[in-house]
């Protein structure tokens, strides 16, 4: 059934609802603006994120309180060396009849909080990998369906790499964004430790539920794009490939690997979706730019030149911007 009028009427929604989350959120997290918009593009456009930053910067924090103001279920692994795949995806045991019965594990939830992700073993990470892709998980020969809307939510912490694994190419893939979270400003942060020592409770109101953000997300997938966005984002992630025929004169000097075809499906995806929640109806190159930087941050190897000549992922995006 659906629940607007008509697709226009959808979309203000969509502008709407997302205005409504942003301030419920800032009841919670102080400044991190950047950081919520795109947690919240990632959500509008089904896919997942990847939050990177030094601890104390309320990773964890900004994830619980979007599932609070989110009508969804919500389930937070934490990511050790000795965590097994069974106990992310859940395993068969025996009941009292000795018949085998399939118990769900965590990631049986709408939203997913993969909390220092890079903590476990290669074998442990890929127990993911079925689940963010297929959105279902296989148990002994049977699959089971995850709920939707299904959505992982990653933290890293890039400075400790003691007893850390790093990620594979594959998984990075697969998250849609790499957003990098810096310090709070000073004008924030005398507001962050005025809140969080004075034990004031804010009470978060629930903004979206499951069956709305699934209309909203299929909406946004039908969003008419204009060829010469879609051309602009697919020469973009080509200019990423060095040594190709669009390759851009800095890939070829600092980079080893490029984007690939998925990078450019989420840059149209993240621009139709940037575009609908700041009120428009069609993206345009802008929408692309916006949403750039942590698409393809993850997606681009650096050589030894660039590594030499410390020459950072997001100033060669730039560049290529």
């Amino acid at each position: 059934m659906q629940p607007f009028q008509s697709d226009v009427e959808a979309a203000d929604a969509i502008a709407a609802s997302y205005q409504k989350l942003r301030k419920e959120i800032s009841k919670v997290i102080i400044g991190q603006d950047e950081t919520v918009r795109l947690l919240l593009t990632s959500i509008f456009s089904q896919g997942h994120c990847l939050l990177v930053g030094v601890p104390g910067l309320a990773k964890t924090l900004l994830v619980q309180t979007l599932a609070s103001v989110l009508d969804l279920s919500f389930n937070r692994i934490q990511f050790t060396p000795d965590l097994m795949p069974s106990d992310i995806t859940g395993s068969e045991t025996l009941d009292k009849d000795r018949n085998f019965q399939f118990v769900q594990g965590p990631v049986f939830a709408n939203i997913v909080l993969a909390d220092e992700i890079n903590r476990t073993p290669p074998k442990t990470q890929a127990a993911l990998l079925e689940a963010m892709q297929e959105y279902a998980v296989t148990i002994a020969g049977k699959k089971y369906p995850l709920p939707k809307p299904f959505f992982v939510l990653a933290t890293q912490n890039p400075i400790e790499q003691e007893g850390t694994y790093p990620l594979p190419e594959a998984q990075l893939d697969r998250f849609m964004f790499n957003v990098t979270l810096g310090y709070p400003s000073y004008q924030d942060e005398v507001q962050v430790v005025k809140n969080t020592t004075s034990g004031q409770k804010f009470e978060l109101e629930k903004v979206l539920d499951g069956q709305t953000l699934i209309y909203f997300q299929q909406l946004i997938r039908k969003v008419i794009v204009a060829d010469n966005v879609v051309e602009y984002a697919v020469k973009l992630v080509h200019k990423t490939r060095p040594h190709t025929e669009n390759a851009a004169k800095e890939a070829n000097q600092y980079l080893e690997w490029g984007a690939g075809p998925r990078a450019s499906q989420y840059l149209i995806v993240g621009a139709k979706c940037n575009a609908l929640l700041n009120g428009k109806y069609s993206p345009d190159i802008e929408d692309v730019k916006a949403v750039a930087k942590p698409i393809l941050r993850h997606r681009i190897i650096r050589n030894f030149r660039a590594e030499a000549e410390r020459v950072s992922v997001d100033s060669l995006i730039e560049k290529l911007l």
